[in-house]
Formats: C-alpha cells, sequence, structure tokens
C-alpha cells in the first residue's frame, strides 16, 4: 500500500443507497461495490444538497451548497468565476478528467463578457465543469417537436453504435434504450410501459460496459498524478436494460412499497402537488412500479457487474496500490415510495446516497471494512480530495463548505456535523405554476440533524417535520404537530444559522481577513484618534513634526 497518487472518482445517476446488498438490499446482490466496502470505509449517512441530477452534481464538483454556487436547476448555468474540482486539484499538481457525465451548463454570457472562447484551454474547462474532457456522455440524446434536448448528447456514443451496425439517425434511442416487437417496431423506452422489455442492444455494447471501456482506456493512458471522474448514466431512466439483466428480478425480489393512505391524503399543497406529478401518479400504479422494478434492478446489477470488471483491471495492472476509489450517486429515486417518482423531494429514498472510499494509505489499515455513522455530505469529497492532492483544504474554508473526510478514513478525529442540509429549487417546473409561485418563492430547504428531519418551504406553506428514530420510513408528517413545535424551532435556528454563513465572499480567506484585523492603522488610516499620544509612536511617525508652507488665502502673497 501507498499514499494515494491518484482518485479515481465513480458516481452512478439515480442509483439508491438501499440498493446495494452492502446496504441491505435482501435480493440485488452487489459483490464488487461490496467489495470495495470491504477494502474501504461505507459512509451510512451521506447526503446530497439537491435532490436533482445538475445542482446536486454543481454542489459535488465546487464543495459548495446550491445557493453558494446559484447552479439551482437543470440547465442553470454554473457561474464563469466559480472554482470548480479541476481548478483546485491542477493548482496542486493533479490533472482532472471526465469520463461521462456532468449535466452541466456552460455560463456563455459571462465567458462572452470576460472574452473567453470556448475552444480555448481555459474556455472549454469553464464550459465543462473544470474538467478536462475524455469523454463527455451526459446520457440524454432525447428529440420532441423542438429538436434535441442536449444537441451535444451521446454523439460519440452513437458513433460506436454505429461502427457496430446499430443503423439509424439515433441508436441511443432505438436499440440502447428501447426494446422490439415481433414485427420489428421500436418499443420506446420513454414508454414506462415498456420497461420489462429487454433493450434491442448487445449487452456488451450498452451504455455501462461503454463507458467503463472507456474509463479504462483513459487511465491505462493516463499520466499522474490524475483524478478521473468516471460518471456513468445509470440506473437513471429511460429505464430498460438488456439481457441478462431483463430478466434477472420480478416481484419476489423488490422491496415493498413505503406509503401510506395518509400520505395520499396529505393537506400540505406542495408535498401533494409532487405525487400529483404525471411521474407521480405513474409510479402510484403496482403495474407500473413493477415494470420499472425489473428494469432498475437489473441496471444496477449490470453496474455492479462492470465495476467488477474495472477493478478487476485495476489490480491487475497493479493500479489499486495508489489509487483512491470513491462510488457514489447524485440522489436517489422514489421509485413509488411516498407515492411519488423521480427524486425532486427530500425523503432519504432520494437525498441520502451510497458513499464508500478505498484509501490505499497504511494509514487507513484501521478502519478498513468499517460503517462510518458520521453525518457528512457530498461536497465534503472536493475538500478530501484537495488533502489528498497534497493541498490544505482548511486553508480554502472561505470557499469550500463541505470538510474532509480524510481524518475519518485514517481513524482520526474530526469535528462531527450537528446538521446535514439539502435545497431545491422547482421555479422552473409546472407545480410552481400550479401553486401560483413567483420564482422567489417556489424554494424548499431540508436541515437534517440524525434525527429530525424538518423541511421548510417557501411561499407560506407549513414546515414538515419527521423523527427518523421512530419512522425511519419518514411516512408519518409531525409539521403541524403542537407536541412538536419546540422540535421545529430548534431546527428552524439551525437552518437560519446555516443560511447566514458568509457563502458568497470567496476572493479573500478567512486566514487573510483574520490576519488584517488591527492592521490599518499600519497603513496610516486612524480612526477615533483623539491625541497623538494616543498611539505608539511608530504608527504616528508620518503625521507628527511636520512643516509645510501656508497655503491659506489670506496669507498667500503674489
Amino acid at each position: 500500500m501507498a499514499e494515494p497518487r491518484n482518485i479515481l472518482f465513480i458516481m452512478f445517476d439515480q442509483l439508491r443507497w438501499d440498493y446495494l446488498s452492502c446496504y441491505g438490499h435482501p435480493h440485488l446482490k452487489t459483490p464488487h461495490i461490496d467489495r470495495l466496502a470491504a477494502m474501504g470505509v461505507r459512509f451510512d449517512r451521506a447526503y446530497i444538497q439537491s435532490p436533482l441530477c445538475g445542482p446536486s452534481r454543481m454542489s459535488t464538483y465546487t464543495g459548495r451548497y446550491v445557493h453558494s454556487h446559484g447552479a439551482s436547476w437543470n440547465n442553470v448555468p454554473l457561474k464563469v468565476g466559480e472554482l470548480t474540482m479541476g481548478d483546485h486539484l491542477r493548482d496542486l499538481g493533479m490533472g482532472c478528467w471526465l469520463v461521462g457525465k456532468t449535466h452541466m451548463k456552460a455560463d456563455a454570457e459571462g465567458m462572452r463578457r470576460l472574452g473567453l472562447e470556448p475552444d480555448s484551454v481555459i474556455g472549454a474547462r469553464v464550459s465543462e465543469c473544470g474538467f478536462d474532457i475524455f469523454e463527455r456522455d451526459d446520457g440524454m440524446r432525447p428529440e420532441g417537436p423542438d429538436g434535441y434536448y442536449d444537441a451535444g448528447g451521446a454523439l460519440k456514443y452513437n458513433e460506436y453504435l454505429r461502427v457496430k451496425g446499430y443503423e439509424g439517425e439515433n441508436p441511443w434511442h432505438d436499440y440502447a434504450n428501447s426494446g422490439i416487437d415481433d414485427a420489428g417496431n421500436v418499443l420506446s423506452g420513454w414508454f414506462l410501459n415498456n420497461s420489462d422489455q429487454p433493450a434491442n442492444i448487445r449487452e456488451e455494447d450498452s451504455e455501462t460496459p461503454y463507458l467503463t471501456r472507456r474509463g479504462m482506456e483513459f487511465i491505462a493512458g493516463a499520466t499522474g498524478p490524475w483524478c478521473c471522474h468516471l460518471s456513468y448514466i445509470k440506473p437513471h431512466w429511460p429505464y430498460i436494460v438488456p439481457e441478462p439483466y431483463a430478466a434477472m428480478y420480478g416481484p419476489q425480489d423488490f422491496l415493498p412499497r413505503v406509503a401510506t393512505q395518509a400520505e395520499q391524503e396529505t393537506d400540505h399543497p406542495v408535498f401533494k402537488g409532487f405525487q400529483n406529478a404525471p411521474v407521480g401518479r405513474a409510479f402510484a400504479r403496482d403495474d407500473t412500479r413493477d415494470k420499472v422494478l425489473r428494469a432498475y434492478m437489473g441496471l444496477i446489477k449490470q453496474c455492479d457487474d462492470q465495476i467488477g470488471v474495472l477493478f478487476d483491471w485495476l489490480e491487475k495492472t497493479g493500479r489499486m496500490d495508489d489509487t483512491m476509489i470513491v462510488v457514489t450517486s447524485d440522489h436517489g429515486d422514489f421509485m413509488g415510495d411516498h407515492w411519488m417518482g423521480e427524486k425532486t423531494f427530500f425523503h432519504d429514498a432520494s437525498v441520502r446516497v451510497p458513499l464508500i472510499i478505498y484509501d490505499p494509505s497504511e494509514q487507513a489499515d484501521a478502519t478498513r471494512g468499517t460503517v462510518c455513522d458520521t453525518l457528512v455530505e457530498c461536497i465534503d469529497l472536493l475538500p478530501t480530495f484537495v488533502d489528498v492532492a497534497g493541498g490544505d483544504a482548511g486553508r480554502l474554508d472561505h470557499i469550500l463548505e463541505g470538510r474532509s473526510l480524510l481524518p475519518l478514513l485514517r481513524g482520526g478525529d474530526a469535528p462531527a456535523r450537528d446538521a446535514v442540509f439539502c435545497e431545491y429549487d422547482y421555479s422552473a417546473t409546472p407545480l410552481a405554476n400550479k401553486l401560483g409561485l413567483h420564482p422567489k418563492l417556489a424554494r424548499m430547504f431540508m436541515v437534517f440533524d440524525g434525527r429530525w428531519k424538518m423541511i421548510h418551504f417557501e411561499g407560506g406553506f407549513r414546515p414538515m417535520l419527521f423523527d427518523l428514530d421512530s419512522d425511519p420510513g419518514e411516512v408519518d408528517d409531525l409539521g403541524a404537530s403542537d407536541a412538536h413545535a419546540d422540535i421545529r424551532t430548534a431546527l428552524y435556528d439551525r437552518l437560519f444559522a446555516w443560511a447566514c454563513r458568509p457563502g458568497a465572499r470567496t476572493t479573500i480567506s478567512n486566514a487573510a481577513l483574520m490576519a488584517a484585523r488591527g492592521k490599518t492603522a499600519r497603513k496610516g488610516v486612524l480612526i477615533g484618534i483623539v491625541e497623538e499620544g494616543d498611539l505608539e509612536p511608530e504608527l504616528v511617525a508620518k503625521y507628527v513634526g511636520r512643516k509645510a508652507r501656508d497655503m491659506r488665502a489670506s496669507t498667500i502673497k503674489n
């Protein structure tokens, strides 16, 4: 074992924490991810900063909360001045490369204003969330009447598929993300009713094996030290998977739905609004949920098998010995729990994620195979990487709002968080329109102290509150309970203190501000000094004992 020289940062998309066997799933076995947990530390209470791809990832890539970096929804640009993972690591001599997804939208207007050309080295990095690009693939090439959702989506992957014989304008859709009937009709994976169909593609050509190979290609040619963000696009929808995975799971393998009649009858307009969204109504149907779960579990099993391929190759090539490996997700998936689909709310099904870190350092030997129940946030990853690269994340605490996990990985003490925070801006959604909310009011925040989880809603809606000690399923909303008023007050105090932090002041460090205290007098600024004798002679020397010509009007002679 050696000090980690490189970092392999693996992120899955929309992977629930409780759909891995090392986190307790009784039927979905994930031995390869479990193997990493046995070699490192499994964090049991890791939380994202927003339950949506774009803002969650921007927080992870910047080490900052959402309303600090401002990219609050998908396709909201990350401000041109925000420092990212690549900026921090390159300053420390570590390359930072992307293979896969970021869901990052470039701040084109900011770049134009500053004269940054997108095809320059600096412009390309600003456009790509600070990463140098080996291959960007957001896994999204849907097309509607107004064109493609992402004009650059899956272009290289589509090229690959055509070379392999998959014909057509968009094989990403027609083969990788759709089935086929006996008459040759494409059964689109966008329709949940087709989720139990096998994708019409050879398994080795589907997206997850493809990205695994691309990741290995990058690593094989990389000169270190390097950070490789291998960012998978599954098990995110479209929910469809090729054989043999399409037929692996059935109702006997599914976790029961976590939902109650009382939740369906909620009086909370925002919660009810998310339930009534089309995806919520779809996943409330047992037949739909059953079809999707077959595909979702199959996609996860395929992901784990590909992690096995990757880890075997890393061991065979000796790279396990000097590479820190991180496995996590950008958020979860409700899968019908609480009568919702997708991820845009604050139950643990969505905001709690798997986080496993393997550190090859001998200093980490004492924690191998352990489980850490400390509250951690995904913004903690970038400070950890800074420390691994030889920097000092503590000196960047005016920028990085997370905390390095290195002490927890190496058996040391780290100050425990008293709460974690998550936020969601739903101002661009149809629900905000239905509720008549101005974009400033279509926002909600979560604070969780390890037992009590409170959700605050702007717009005048009452809060929601859950006691996860007695109600781990989060089905009993205590937000209107008089008996819990004091709990809500205490959580509001924590939320207020968090909201008051100086997240926007990033251009001068806290250490520099502390060093500047009381130093203005040494530059001649003397505020509130009555007489020259009130200060040390050194500080007033430039102002006493001086002579000047009298230039008052009454004494000036021609």
